[in-house]
């Protein structure tokens, strides 16, 4: 059975989304996964080398995943949205998935600034099977409260993360409610030089 790829334009709050749907290698997904990429104002798009690497991961433990960008980003209509529009897109493109599979549980995962997105949207939607967080910016002047968020909570994180260090981040997940993992990857920065092999295979790792 060939895989299938998919390019779409989803009906997004603002416009049109750009996305793109992935099944797993040769057999039917056990799993649907939603990933968000990093900020936008900063070069974030769903092409992105860490993005690419998580969804290659997650599709080859048996995921269907969708990655899309935020409004105005590339194809995408719309502007930058200060957080909160970019977090009614991820709200809007998780339904189209769960619409597409309702038969598969469902995960979110993200990485950086798609990491905070998706923790603040699984822990509002409440169902999810787990939350992937790759490099959380635990350093970020404004703080998330995940302190009610019961969910399986999984942070993947480079060891020398600009944005999130062992200082800022421990402390941060050891806050948490249980359940929650972290992971750490040897790495030379924020964006996993030198290390995309040893994360994807973390990531393809993951126990559902």
């Amino acid at each position: 059975m060939a895989r299938r790829i998919e390019s779409l334009m989803l009906p997004g709050p603002v416009g049109r989304l750009e996305a793109r749907l992935e099944e797993p290698d040769d057999e039917e997904p056990v799993e649907a996964c939603l990933v968000c990429h990093p900020h936008p104002r900063h070069g974030g798009t769903m092409h992105n080398k860490v993005v690419h690497r998580l969804a290659r991961g997650l599709r080859r433990s048996g995921s269907v995943v969708l990655r899309f960008n935020y409004r105005g980003v590339n194809l995408s209509e719309g502007e930058y949205g200060h957080g909160k529009g970019e977090l009614e897109d991820a709200r809007v493109a998780l339904k189209w998935l769960r619409e597409r599979y309702p038969y598969l549980p469902f995960s979110l995962a993200g990485f950086s600034f798609g990491s905070r997105i998706i923790l603040r949207l699984g822990c509002s939607v409440q169902t999810p099977l787990r939350l992937i967080a790759v490099g959380f910016p635990a350093g970020y002047r404004e703080k998330i409260d995940l302190a009610h968020c019961t969910l399986r909570k999984i942070f993947i994180q480079s060891t020398n993360d600009e944005f999130g260090s062992k200082n800022d981040l421990e402390p941060f997940v050891s806050s948490l409610p249980e359940p929650k993992e972290l992971y750490w990857v040897q790495a030379e920065n924020h964006f996993f030089r030198g290390a995309l092999d040893q994360f994807e295979e973390t990531v393809f790792g993951l126990k559902k």
